[in-house]
Parts: structure tokens; C-alpha cells; sequence
């Protein structure tokens, strides 16, 4: 994720190797700290409040979905398993 969070703070950083990013010339970039890492806490913050990501994880499988169209009491419980996840996970304001 650091490395992903240089890329976003440093358009011109095109190889970064542990904490060093570098330019197209292998000149070196001087990076400010204090905004990458507020760049990585930024993005897990947005990852770890993915609700779309959080849902896909616990929504019915294809093959539930599949077994479902031809079962209507199974339909019923695949609905109700939808709305628990996404009353677990709603969509931000």
C-alpha cells in the first residue's frame, strides 16, 4: 500500500524500491513522510470501509443464485441473506 500511496503523491515516481522512489533518470525523489504516510492511512481507511467489497464477500454464491431460480423457497432465504448483508454493510451517506 506505501508503494501505492508514493505513486499517488509523486507522478514522476516510476520505480520505487523499499522507501526510495526514483524518476524515469533513476534520479532520486525526496519524499515527505509525514504525506505518504498520511496518503497509506488514507487508503486503508478507504479499504477498510469498502462496503461494495464487504458485501461481495458474503453475498449468496452464482451457484445459491442459480439453485434459487427454481426453488422458490430458496429464493425467499437468498433475499433475506441479501438484505442481512446489506443492512451489515449500508452504502455511506
Amino acid at each position: 500500500m506505501k508503494h501505492q500511496a508514493i505513486r499517488n503523491l509523486y507522478a514522476n515516481a516510476v520505480t520505487i524500491r523499499d522507501d526510495e522512489a526514483f524518476d524515469k533518470d533513476e534520479n532520486k525523489i525526496s519524499l515527505d513522510t509525514n504525506a505518504v504516510n498520511n496518503e497509506v492511512k488514507r487508503l486503508q481507511d478507504e479499504y477498510d470501509n469498502n462496503y461494495k467489497r464487504k458485501r461481495k464477500a458474503e453475498y449468496p454464491t452464482v451457484e445459491e443464485l442459480v439453485v434459487a431460480l427454481y426453488d422458490t423457497g430458496d429464493k425467499a432465504d437468498i433475499e433475506t441473506k441479501r438484505a442481512a448483508v446489506k443492512a451489515k454493510y449500508p452504502k455511506p451517506a
